[in-house]
């Protein structure tokens, strides 16, 4: 049986657990994500056109890069260690209405 271990520190699991609630407010702690996610979305657009494509984000916290490439046409799969900013990436994901997103806790 193949043994594996995860190099993840546990305390920024719980920091980014603790601030999960706070991930889509785009004047709050995650503002600097908010004001690159269009960049990386261009970028990561320009290199691969996300249209129809598979993707997975892996480290996809509450979701913001994940929801934007979904909404260019790719189907998303998004990974995270962190239990609640998925639970957070799940729900806006939800409201929003988006398809072709799903997301997912690795361990």
């Amino acid at each position: 049986m193949l043994s594996m271990s995860v190099n993840a520190d546990p305390q920024e699991l719980a920091k980014f657990g603790d601030l999960a609630h706070k991930w889509w407010d785009p004047e709050g702690e995650f503002r600097p994500l908010h004001d690159l996610n269009p960049l990386r979305l261009d970028w990561i657009d320009s290199h691969a056109r996300l249209s129809g494509k598979r993707v997975v984000d892996v480290g996809c916290g509450g979701g913001i890069l994940s929801e934007s490439m979904a909404r260019r046409g790719a189907n998303v799969l998004g990974v995270d260690l962190s239990v609640k900013p998925l639970k957070v990436a799940q729900l806006h994901a939800m409201e929003a209405g988006l398809a072709g997103l799903t997301y997912r806790e690795v361990a």
